[in-house]
């Protein structure tokens, strides 16, 4: 039956997929320029519910956000960003594409733990293919390249692309089975540079700094790379609630920042674990800072529930060079606010639990780490066109200065 429009539906909690749970009733308001939760009673009075985001506490009544075009606190991570999108219009093509039906077209196997239906009493997600294979990689990325051509899709190509348009981010990408579990798999977005291949570079010389990250996989193609990111979000059949810094900091009040974030982890998180969180947010400033990653939004950092509801960091994900030589990160970094320099980091190192002495010498670490950066590369195979691209920037006049200042 063709979907029909409709202003309201059921928001579940899918931490048991087996067992799904109804959290409450989602609905369009401001003239449909907002999307609303009411919690259901059950959800309220069940023992091991839980508060979506601080600003969704377990209270009764309609919780709205404050800006349009947006949904109410944690429900704004289960839609899809950019690339989604623009698949559900190709897909679906609606007679109405609100916020609503974006929450509603993103399916089955969207980021996190939540799930939207059309029912109020059984979850009825919208119809999706069955994840790809590792053996449909080829056919998956011709499939992106006619997207991204704005050419037609036959139904096998449908089916291939369906179940990754909940995904978050600009670049083109799907999901796929492999080994047993579930990948997010990117592919180029017509770049000069063979990004997926760097981003695969980026994190094992993230790892080398002693920074926990997302497990990848670099996946050849005729031409260029795709870059496989394993799911965080996923314990076997198990779903995890997860927030980006995005929810988590704007339902707290709090500016979009790297000392905000280790600070609301004092909150969050699990208070044995808190000293080491801070101190992993710090490195993974520091790093993003010396790579030049200056696309490190708050919705490139999460939260990832725990069964006893205190969050943890999620592993690195989304870390690559951005190669503009900005000079400035996307979250506020310290007393300079969103300047891209060690001494910015180092300003509000107490932030993060650490003191001077402690900040340089991670700093210290980092920037040894990263000064091999090239070599590091090299021995993954990217091209040497690309690491004289990335040179201009790693290895210009400032982020130079910013490694020998770590090196002391």
């Amino acid at each position: 039956m063709p979907y029909q429009a409709q202003d309201s539906m059921t928001l579940w909690c899918l931490a048991n997929p087996a067992a799904p749970q109804r959290i409450g009733t989602l609905s369009l308001q401001d003239n449909r320029r907002k999307v609303g939760l009411s919690y259901a009673p059950g959800w309220l009075a069940g023992p091991q519910d839980f508060a979506l985001s601080e600003d969704l506490p377990l209270q009764p009544g309609l919780h709205l956000p404050a800006e349009r075009d947006t949904a109410a606190g944690a429900v704004d991570d289960a839609r899809p960003d950019q690339w989604g999108e623009r698949v559900i219009r190709l897909l679906e093509r609606p007679a109405r594409l609100s916020l609503l039906e974006y929450l509603y077209f993103a399916g089955d196997d969207r980021f996190g733990a939540l799930g939207v239906s059309l029912q109020d009493g059984v979850y009825e997600p919208a119809p999706t293919a069955v994840m790809a294979s590792f053996d449909a990689l080829s056919d998956l990325h011709r499939t992106v390249q006619r997207v991204m051509a704005g050419d037609a899709l036959n139904e096998q190509q449908r089916r291939l692309l369906q179940p990754g348009v909940s995904m978050g981010g600009a670049r083109p990408k799907s999901l796929m089975h492999m080994d047993g579990h579930a990948w997010v798999v990117k592919f180029s977005d017509g770049g000069e540079l063979d990004a997926p291949l760097i981003e695969h570079a980026s994190m094992q010389l993230a790892q080398l700094c002693g920074i926990q990250t997302a497990e990848t996989r670099a996946l050849p193609l005729p031409q260029g790379h795709a870059v496989a990111v394993r799911r965080f979000d996923r314990e076997g059949a198990r779903r995890l609630h997860v927030q980006s810094a995005f929810v988590a900091l704007r339902a707290a009040g709090e500016p979009m920042g790297y000392p905000e974030l280790a600070q609301l982890l004092r909150r969050l998180g699990r208070p044995e674990q808190v000293r080491a969180q801070q101190q992993e947010l710090f490195r993974r400033m520091v790093f993003n800072i010396l790579i030049d990653n200056t696309d490190d939004h708050e919705k490139n950092h999460a939260l990832v529930r725990g069964t006893d509801g205190f969050y943890a960091l999620s592993a690195a994900f989304d870390v690559l060079p951005a190669a503009q030589g900005l000079g400035y990160q996307q979250m506020r970094v310290g007393q300079r606010g969103h300047e891209a320099s060690l001494a910015n980091a180092l300003s509000e190192a107490h932030a993060f639990g650490l003191s001077a002495a402690d900040a340089r010498s991670m700093a210290a670490n980092i920037g040894q780490q990263v000064a091999q950066w090239k070599t590091v590369f090299q021995g993954f195979g990217v091209r040497a066109a690309d690491l004289a691209v990335l040179a201009q920037y790693l290895d210009g006049a400032h982020l130079t200065a910013q490694r020998l200042e770590a090196l002391g």
